[in-house]
């Protein structure tokens, strides 16, 4: 029987007090540490690279790559740090009886005591790089320099001569200044000019301006933070007429977590079940709403509404006294989550159910999977989720026969499972209804003593086939009346049974128009089955291991429709000690992992707005509302957002509502609330553009145009993207001239090409005929699913530069007890010296590069001999040595290997390569597809990319 569908009629924000800080990826960053360095650290760097220098390294010995003196040519000292904002904005008024606050809004203002708001221009940039100064700041703080205010101020008259800017803003109460956003900032990109630097990354996203009062509560956290909800336009249109001139997305990039564990969240939670909620559009009352009728009546910010405020909203039946109004999460907290009331299910929260199936093919006993995965899981079974004590697991084995396991509570007659054979693969039937789902807590000692002798009951099979689609569907059946997780470990294609599918891989597609048809789906099972599985709350996950053909495409949809991953590990074998290690921890990270199950997720927008299109893992019910069987943690979620009517609201409001089941039972509502302010000039859309949001927003419609028109045309939709925004940036806000033939765009879109170079040259999209069928279709499914930080990573990669990293580098800081990380290098190989050694990360894989006129001094310290002949290459781990800068270099591949650093929640654990530049050619070249400012493979140079968008805008 179908599992009864959850209603989507989620509830409010209602979380208890407590603090909600801001994620380290977003607060001011701490200061590099200006401590003396440990002694010897400096004079071994310098022997490093005066011993470099003796091979010829030249005047730049210990630099990098860098011009001397550590600048970039023509960089003038930068302003004072950070997203500063613009004099002249008049202080907010009190109301409701509170104290006197700096004005809400207000981009210099901040109450004593109080944290930066979320999204708000108190945001600090990142220090950057050592040797590298901004050009210019991408907007002009206070104090900046008179000679930055006069540009600007000229460059307003230039747009107001044109007709740009001179529209004022809607409903700008009379009297009262009219609100000043961001201004632009015009740059030259081009390399003459003030190019792109991997720096440029680590700026947060242009801030978001409102009007003074705009909350109710002059609380900081009242706008949703960019690690949840991040638009493509933090100053939106008022108009689709705008938006459209504009040439620009208008999207959200939703990750409703940033943690893969409660303990580590930082959302308040309300338990009193009170929730206020709009009449007519849903709303949930939030920090925009407004109170009427002496705060007896509130109006809906989204359409308008005037609603009762709830008799209890004011009152704590658990203490049976009145509370502070004013104090309550939902009216000060963007994103906060609360325990939905009775009337929000339709049946009793389900329990956690993980369904684990087993390839026991030759394939996936002789290479280990099949004894990795059961030891991992036994040595998991404290971590899983089960603090309800209602989990429980059920365990199935596939070759040519299905094979279920009937595990007895504990304190039974016999303690041995017993193994259940069925052979008729076209109707699969379950073979005895009791006890292939059993308790964890009641059955524990039997669920580990089968898990010890899973591996034994397989061993000295030879049987190659895999009714992998068979099992899925019998697996379904049985857990189908409650819901849960299928994870399936597959180390072969399934060839017999349902969704049997055959080896296609065409060598000679590859790198052609034809090698699409190679990333479609072979089999329509695998679409049917997932949106059936969707239907009855039940999520699968794909861990793929083949060394051969396994079909990735088509066993990927899986996954995709029901909110899922697909883990790729080509040519895995546990024999190999990092393989097992990698697979390990993230497979223990990904069972202690919390999930939502039977979630759904719904935007609700500001009269005259529009969800239009959704991007992501999950099933589209209706027209905006995404079902989740199980909602993981590391994913993102793309909305696109369309303009119906004209927005006459100075700002407007979107606002993302989760229900879901938590892992212990209860079931929660979050509510994540962004507000962001309208104009009628184009300029100001412009300086507000998000650019790493838009690159996430054309990954998604990338991925969707290679699935359905191929490769070729998803890289010619970008290039033309970019081809189209620089030209309609030279046409509407370039005065018709280019700056003396140079590359003219705003300053916080300045790396958006190099994204979109990076996006074509990333695995899941470059033109190559050497990228297998399977590497690329995996590649396509991160691109679809990464958390923006994630993303941008995977497609601009980080190098760091190790043999001559500052003395704090690789140690901890004296503010925060962080590893101190080296200045990250663009994408360049002008930026490696024979001499060197450098760390290249794109989050998935790490790369430890050795040049080839490296010196025995360097490898001894770091690799513990110094003759680099003797060095282990492709996939390996670094020795722990007793010395400083063995100590400091691996600090660094872990920091830049912990997802957490950058704020997002991963169970990746990246593999490192060691690549001698004079080694493995296969492993360099591979590294070197890293290297997206190269020209590689069929690719060009990002000199070369922009030498032909200058052309294509000129012409």
């Amino acid at each position: 029987m179908a599992a009864p569908q959850q209603q989507f009629d989620d509830g409010g924000p209602d979380p208890e007090g407590g603090q909600y800080s801001q994620d380290g990826a977003y607060d001011q960053q701490a200061q590099q540490s200006t401590a003396p360095p440990a002694a010897g650290a400096k004079k071994k760097r310098d022997r490093y690279a005066g011993q470099a220098y003796e091979f010829g390294a030249g005047a730049n010995a210990g630099l990098g790559g860098q011009p001397p003196g550590g600048q970039y040519p023509g960089s003038p000292p930068s302003a004072a740090g950070g997203y500063g904002g613009f004099p002249g904005q008049q202080p907010a008024q009190p109301s409701y009886g509170m104290p006197a606050q700096p004005a809400y809004g207000d981009p210099n203002a901040q109450a004593p005591g109080q944290q930066p708001a979320y999204g708000g221009p108190q945001y600090g940039a990142p220090v950057p790089p050592q040797g590298y100064e901004p050009t210019q700041p991408a907007y002009p703080a206070q104090g900046t320099p008179s000679i930055i205010q006069q540009g600007v101020q000229e460059v307003t008259q230039q747009f107001q001569q044109m007709g740009v800017g001179s529209a004022p803003q809607p409903q700008q109460p009379p009297g009262q200044p009219a609100l000043r956003l961001n201004p632009l900032v015009p740059v030259d990109i081009s390399m003459q000019g003030q190019p792109f630097h991997v720096s440029d990354l680590d700026q947060p996203p242009p801030p978001i301006i409102l009007p003074p009062n705009s909350s109710v509560t002059p609380s900081p956290h009242s706008n949703c933070p960019p690690k949840y909800v991040r638009s493509t336009l933090n100053a939106m249109p008022t108009t689709a007429s705008l938006l459209k001139k504009s040439k620009l997305p208008f999207a959200l990039i939703i990750q409703p977590y940033a943690t893969l564990h409660d303990v580590e969240d930082d959302v308040p939670v309300q338990y009193d079940q009170v929730i206020a909620r709009c009449r007519r559009c849903r709303t949930y009352i939030n920090p925009f709403a407004s109170f009427l009728d002496h705060s007896h009546r509130w109006r809906c910010n989204m359409c308008n509404l005037t609603n009762d405020v709830p008799q209890s909203f004011d009152w704590d039946a658990a203490k049976n006294s009145s509370i502070d109004r004013w104090q309550r999460p939902e009216l000060n907290y963007a994103v906060s989550e609360f325990v939905a009331p009775q009337e929000y299910m339709v049946r009793a929260p389900q329990p956690l159910i993980y369904l684990f199936l087993f390839d026991v093919s030759y394939a996936g006993v002789s290479s280990g999977l099949l004894a990795t995965a059961a030891r991992c899981i036994l040595e998991s079974l404290e971590r899983i989720p089960n603090t309800d004590r209602r989990t429980r697991l059920g365990f199935m084995a596939v070759d040519s026969s299905l094979h279920y396991f009937q595990v007895p509570r504990d304190g039974s007659e016999s303690n041995d499972a017993r193994m259940l054979v069925v052979s008729d693969l076209d109707e699969p039937f379950l073979p005895t209804p009791e006890d292939l789902l059993v308790n964890l807590s009641e059955c524990r000692a039997n669920i580990e003593t089968f898990l010890g002798n899973l591996q034994g009951m397989f061993a000295n099979t030879t049987v190659t086939a895999s009714a992998m689609g068979s099992a899925l569907r019998a697996g379904h059946k049985l857990i189908s009346h409650v819901g849960g997780k299928m994870t399936v470990l597959s180390a072969s294609l399934p060839n017999v049974g349902y969704g049997q599918l055959q080896p296609r891989e065409d060598k000679k597609l590859l790198g052609t128009s034809k090698e699409s048809s190679l990333l479609q789906t072979q089999n329509a099972f695998y679409k049917s089955f997932a949106v059936e599985c969707s239907k009855t709350q039940v999520s699968i996950d794909m861990f793929l291991f083949s060394a051969q053909y396994q079909d990735v495409a088509s066993l990927s949809n899986l996954p995709r429709y029901t909110g899922g991953q697909t883990y790729f590990y080509p040519a895995w074998n546990a024999a190999r000690t990092e393989d097992a290690l990698k697979f390990g921890q993230e497979f223990s990270e990904y069972l202690s992992s919390e999930i939502g199950l039977e979630a759904v997720l719904r935007v609700r927008t500001t009269t005259g707005l529009r969800p239009s299109a959704f991007y992501g893992n999950f099933f589209n019910r209706s027209s905006n509302l995404c079902a989740f069987p199980a909602m993981p943690r590391d994913q993102a979620y793309v909305v696109e957002i369309a303009i119906d009517e004209s927005i006459t609201k100075a700002f407007a409001c979107l606002q993302v509502g989760v229900l879901h089941t938590t892992c212990n039972g209860e079931r929660r509502i979050r509510v994540l609330t962004l507000s962001i302010p309208t104009t009628q000039n184009l300029a100001e859309v412009y300086a507000s553009a998000d650019q790493q949001a838009i690159t996430a927003y054309f990954a998604h419609k990338a991925v969707e145009r290679a699935l359905s028109s191929g490769l070729d045309a998803a890289r010619d939709a970008i290039q033309a993207k970019v081809i189209e925004l620089l030209s309609t940036y030279k046409k509407e806000l370039g005065g018709g001239n280019m700056g003396g033939g140079g590359l003219q765009f705003p300053a916080n879109m300045r790396g958006l090409p190099i994204l979109f170079l990076g996006l074509m040259k990333n695995l899941g999209l470059r033109k190559s005929a050497q990228i297998p069928t399977d590497l690329r279709s995996a590649a396509l499914c991160l691109l679809s699913t990464l958390p923006l930080p994630l993303l941008m990573q995977y497609i601009y990669p980080r190098l760091y530069s190790l043999h001559d990293m500052p003395d704090d580098a690789g140690q901890p800081s004296a503010d925060t007890g962080a590893i101190v990380m080296p200045p990250a290098l663009n994408l360049s190989s002008g930026n490696l010296v024979p001499y060197g050694l450098y760390l290249l990360d794109d989050g998935q894989t790490q790369f430890l590069w050795l040049g080839r006129d490296a010196v025995p001094a360097l490898i001894g310290d770091v690799f513990g001999t110094e003759d680099k002949n003797q060095l282990k290459q492709g996939k390996t781990t670094l020795p722990v040595l007793d010395n400083d800068m063995n100590e400091r270099v691996r600090a660094v591949i872990e920091k830049s290997a912990d997802h957490r650093s950058i704020g997002v929640g991963s169970i990746i654990r990246p593999p490192m390569y060691l690549v001698r530049e004079d080694g493995e050619p296969s492993l360099r070249l591979w590294a070197q597809t890293l290297l997206v400012e190269d020209r590689a493979d069929q690719g060009v140079s990002g000199a070369q990319f922009l030498g032909m968008l200058r052309e294509k805008v000129l012409s």
